[in-house]
């Protein structure tokens, strides 16, 4: 069956059919224009046409009317800038239309699901200026530390440098260095008693 027989056989005379296709056709005639020249004109008709299809899309999947009229508004800004990545070849203007505004409908909800941070957080507070005495008091403590630990045996040093400084968990030491799990806590214990009892003698 040809084109003008199926659009014939959809409406008895085609006339309907005839009508949509021109229309499409048109609409990728003006959305190329939009991205080939800036055209003005043809962006106005490209609106016309699909902005209130567009709209009725976004409220029958899930938006109420002021959310999509937003994401209305904020495709069409960006069928405007990005009409120049538009290939004919690829899809209608109109499925490419449809994806962005599909795109922007599920940033939109992502955004709402995300809290705004709250600049009050403390974790979004700088801390004070360090002071000469506290910058000594943390210099002096990390000396002794080093001091401390300089006093551990080579393995239970690994353990601690592989937990403490590298962030791995006792389950990935105990797999890297091939001991069991308890030998690496127990090193893990041995190590703090010592560290411990050598802060005490150098206090």
């Amino acid at each position: 069956m040809g084109l003008h027989q199926y659009m014939t056989s959809f409406d008895g005379t085609g006339q309907g059919v005839t009508a949509e296709v021109e229309k499409l056709v048109d609409l990728d005639r003006d959305l190329l224009a939009v991205g080939r020249d800036s055209d003005q004109a043809a962006f106005k008709r490209v609106f016309r046409e699909i902005a209130p299809r567009l709209k009725s899309f976004l409220m029958k999947h899930g938006l109420v009317e002021a959310a999509a009229e937003e994401v209305l508004q904020e495709t069409m800004l960006k069928v405007w800038r990005k009409a120049s990545l538009y290939d004919q070849a690829k899809s209608s203007a109109s499925t490419w239309i449809y994806t962005i505004a599909r795109n922007a409908k599920i940033d939109r909800i992502r955004k709402e699901m995300r809290p705004e941070p709250d600049p009050s957080d403390p974790c979004y507070v700088p801390d004070d200026p360090e002071t000469g005495e506290e910058s000594i008091t943390r210099k002096q403590e990390g000396l002794r530390l080093r001091q401390a630990m300089s006093v551990l045996p080579p393995e239970q040093m690994r353990i601690i440098t592989m937990s403490f400084f590298e962030d791995k968990t006792h389950g990935e030491i105990s797999s890297e260095l091939d001991i069991p799990l308890g030998t690496v806590k127990s090193r893990i214990r041995l190590a703090f008693s010592k560290i411990r009892a050598e802060l005490e003698a150098l206090q």
